[in-house]
C-alpha cells in the first residue's frame, strides 16, 4: 500500500501541476516518436539495411520500449515512487538521444555513404551496430521509467475517491491527457520529420535532444508541487508470497468464505473476506495455527506462511484480467505498422498540390491518424458522451468493453484499407514500367494512405484509452503504475509478434526462390497480401475478444478498488 507524503496539502497537486505532469509527458513523445517515424529511412539510408531487417530492428525497439514499463512500474510502486522513475526515465532517455545524436555527427558510426541501387554497398561492423543499438536501448530503458508511471502520476494529482463527480473527472483526464499527447506526437511526425527530411539528420536528431533537455527540467521544476506517493512494499514479493503460500496449503480445505477467524487481515481492515472467484488462492490466507501463525499484536508472524486477504485480492486482481489484455496484443501489432507505409509513401506523389513545391515528408503521414485520434476524443468528452449516457444511464456514455471491442473492429477496417490501397499502389506501378524501378515515383497520390491512418487513429482513440481506463479502475491505487504498465506491456507483445510475423511471411513467401511479398523492391513484392494476413488475424482476434469480455463479466462497469477515508490511514476497502 501506498501513502502521500502530504494528503491534506492543498496547496499541492490540482491543475497547476498539469504544465509540469504533461509537458514533460509532450516533450518526450514529441522526441522520440519523431526518431520513430522515419528510423526506417534512417536504417536503410546510412546502414544500408533490408525493409525487413529494418522493420524487425524497429518492431524489436518497440517492443523493448514497451516492455521496460512494466519493470518501471514495480520499482515504482514497490521502491521509489512514480516521482523518481519518471525523473530517471527522463534523464535516461537524454543521454540514449544524445548516443543517436553521435551517430549522425560521427562518420565513423556509420558505414561508408554508397547509392542504394548498388548492390554492393558497405554493410554496418559490429562496433557501428552495438553504438547504434545501445543508443536504442537507452531510450528504450528511459521509456520504462516515465510510459507507466507518468499517466498514474497525473492522476495522483486529481484522484480524490471523496468527491461524488471522481469518475467523471478522471475519465476526462485520462481523455485530454490523451489527447494532449496526441497533439505531441502530431507535432513530431511533421515538424520534426520535415526538420529530419530537409536538414539532414544532424539537425534531425539534434533538436529531439534539445527537447527531451528541456522536458528534464520542466519535470523537475514542478518538484514543489507534486503530490507524491510513496511506494513502502515489493509487489513482486506479495505476488510471490502468495503464490508460495497457496502452494504450501494445497492439501487444505477451504472453509466458507464468509466464516469468521479462519481468513487473515489486517488490524482494522475492512477487507475481511476473500472473494469466490480464483478460491484456489484463498488458500495462501488461511490462518492454520493462530499461535504459530500470528504474533501478540496481530500481525504475521511469516509473511511467507500467512499471507493478507489485501495481497490474495490484489494477485487476482492481476491474474483475472490477462485474458482481457491479451485481446490487445493483435491490435499493438496494427498500431504499430510505421515503416511499411513510409516507404510506401517514399514511391507515391507526396506533393500536398498538384504543381507545388511543397512535399509532404513520407514519415509524415501518420499525423492523420494521431489528427483524428485527437479530434475523435473531443467530439467524444465534450459531445458524445453527454448525449449516449442519457441512453445508456452511464457516466461514461459507453462502457470500458464496448470501447475496446469497437476499436478492435476499426483495426480490422484499416489493415483491409491498405490492403486495397497497396493493390492499386502495385498495380499503377507495373503498369508505367517500374517492376524494376523501387525508388521511382508512382503516378499516385500518397493521400491515398489517409484512410487507413485515419482508421487506425479511431480504432487506437476507441481501444487504447478503453484499455487504460479499464485496467486502472480494476486495481488499486497502490498497482496504478502496474494497471498502465499492462497496456505498455501489450504493445511490446505487439511488436514483437509483429516482427514474428514480418520474419514468417519474408520466409514462407520467399520459398523456392519467389520474390518475397516484403522484398525490398516494392513493386515486386505483395505488400498488399501482408496486409491482408494482418486483416484476417485482427478479425480472428475480434471474435477471441467477444469471448474474454463475455467470460469476464459486468465488473469492469464499476471501480472496484475504492480508497475512502479508511485509506489515509492505511486501510483499503472493498465494494
Amino acid at each position: 500500500m501506498e501513502k502521500k507524503e502530504s494528503y491534506s496539502d492543498h496547496k499541492k497537486g490540482g491543475l497547476k501541476t498539469m504544465p509540469f505532469v504533461i509537458a514533460n509527458e509532450a516533450l518526450d513523445k514529441v522526441a522520440s516518436v519523431g526518431l520513430h517515424a522515419n528510423m526506417i529511412l534512417y536504417l536503410k539510408n546510412e546502414y544500408h539495411l533490408s525493409n525487413a531487417t529494418g522493420a524487425s530492428i524497429l518492431f524489436w525497439w518497440n517492443a523493448i520500449s514497451n516492455f521496460t514499463p512494466i519493470f518501471g512500474a514495480f520499482l515504482s510502486d514497490s521502491y521509489l515512487g512514480r516521482y523518481y522513475v519518471i525523473a530517471l526515465g527522463t534523464f535516461i532517455s537524454l543521454i540514449g538521444m544524445v548516443a543517436l545524436w553521435l551517430t549522425a555527427i560521427l562518420k565513423e558510426a556509420r558505414p561508408h555513404p554508397c547509392k542504394l541501387e548498388s548492390e554492393n554497398c558497405q554493410k554496418p561492423d559490429i562496433g557501428q551496430l552495438v553504438f547504434l543499438f545501445s543508443s536504442f536501448a537507452l531510450m528504450a530503458i528511459g521509456a520504462g521509467g516515465i510510459r507507466p508511471c507518468s499517466l498514474a502520476f497525473g492522476a495522483d494529482q486529481f484522484d480524490n475517491p471523496e468527491n461524488p463527480n471522481n469518475g467523471r473527472i478522471l475519465q476526462s483526464f485520462f481523455n485530454w491527457y490523451y489527447a494532449s499527447v496526441g497533439i505531441s506526437i502530431l507535432i513530431s511526425v511533421t515538424v520534426i520529420v520535415y526538420i529530419q527530411t530537409q536538414f539532414g539528420w544532424v539537425v534531425g536528431f539534434g533538436v529531439p535532444t534539445g527537447l527531451m533537455f528541456l522536458a528534464t527540467i520542466m519535470f523537475l521544476l514542478g518538484s514543489a508541487l507534486f503530490i507524491r506517493i510513496k511506494a513502502n512494499k515489493s509487489l513482486l514479493t506479495s505476488f510471490a508470497q502468495v503464490v508460495v503460500v497457496a502452494w504450501q496449503n494445497k492439501h487444505l480445505s477451504l472453509p466458507p468464505v464468509d466464516s469468521n477467524g479462519w481468513y487473515y487481515h489486517e488490524k482494522d481492515s475492512r477487507f475481511t473476506f476473500p472473494t469466490h472467484k480464483l478460491r484456489f488462492l484463498n488458500k495462501a490466507c488461511i490462518v492454520r495455527n493462530p499461535e504459530e501463525d500470528l504474533n501478540p499484536n496481530g500481525t504475521a508472524s511469516n509473511p511467507w506462511n500467512l499471507c493478507t486477504i489485501q495481497q490474495v485480492e490484489e494477485f487476482k486482481a492481476l491474474i483475472k484480467v490477462i485474458p482481457m489484455w491479451s485481446t490487445g496484443i493483435m491490435i499493438a501489432v496494427t498500431l504499430s505498422q510505421h515503416a511499411f507505409p513510409v516507404l510506401q509513401a517514399n514511391t507515391m506523389d507526396r506533393h500536398l498540390v498538384k504543381g507545388s513545391n511543397f512535399k509532404i515528408p513520407a514519415g509524415s503521414y501518420g499525423a492523420f491518424g494521431i489528427l483524428t485520434l485527437t479530434i475523435w476524443i473531443a467530439i467524444y468528452d465534450r459531445i458524445l458522451v453527454p448525449w449516449i449516457s442519457k441512453f445508456t444511464e452511464k457516466p461514461r456514455g459507453l462502457t470500458f468493453k464496448q470501447r475496446m471491442g469497437i476499436g478492435l473492429l476499426l483495426s480490422c477496417a484499416s489493415q483491409g484499407a491498405a490492403a486495397l490501397v497497396e493493390r492499386e499502389r502495385r498495380a499503377r506501378a507495373l503498369n508505367e514500367g517500374l517492376a524494376n524501378h523501387p525508388l521511382s515515383q508512382v503516378d499516385m497520390s500518397a493521400m491515398w494512405l489517409v484512410p487507413q491512418h485515419c482508421l487506425t487513429g479511431l480504432a487506437e482513440a476507441f481501444n487504447a484509452i478503453g484499455q487504460i481506463e479499464f485496467y486502472y479502475s480494476q486495481f488499486p491505487k497502490s498497482m496504478a503504475s502496474i494497471g498502465v504498465a499492462l497496456f505498455s506491456l501489450g504493445l511490446g507483445f505487439g511488436n514483437l509478434v509483429g516482427s514474428l510475423i514480418v520474419e514468417i511471411v519474408d520466409h514462407v513467401s520467399s520459398k523456392g526462390g519467389k520474390v518475397s511479398w516484403v522484398s525490398n523492391n516494392l513493386n515486386l513484392g505483395h505488400y498488399d497480401y501482408y496486409y491482408w494476413v494482418l486483416c484476417l488475424l485482427s478479425v480472428g482476434n475480434l471474435f477471441y475478444f467477444i469471448v474474454c469480455a463475455w467470460a469476464y463479466g459486468s465488473d469492469e462497469d464499476t471501480r472496484i478498488w475504492e480508497e475512502d477515508q479508511a485509506a489515509k490511514k492505511g486501510e483499503i476497502v472493498m465494494l
